[in-house]
């Protein structure tokens, strides 16, 4: 079962879309549905929302939930 999407930090989605608009690579830490944080080093292609979630979709095709995310290049936001 998924969590109710918790509404992000302005600044958090600021640098999110920073990183996209500049299309540079970022270093990520993601929670994945089953609680283990990863960190991947990554291209933001696009943020967009879906169903009332917002979302990042990164290189690989991937789409991740903004909470799902917690550091942006060494910044915590969580």
């Amino acid at each position: 079962m998924t969590a109710p999407y918790q509404p992000i930090a302005c600044a958090l989605y600021d640098a999110f879309e920073a990183a996209a608009t500049r299309a540079r690579v970022v270093r990520l830490e993601v929670t994945g549905e089953d609680g283990v944080r990863r960190t991947v080093d990554t291209r933001i292609r696009d943020l967009f929302t879906q169903d009332g979630v917002e979302y990042a979709r990164l290189d690989d095709g991937t789409a991740v939930r903004l909470d799902r995310l917690a550091i942006v290049d060494g910044s915590r936001f969580d």
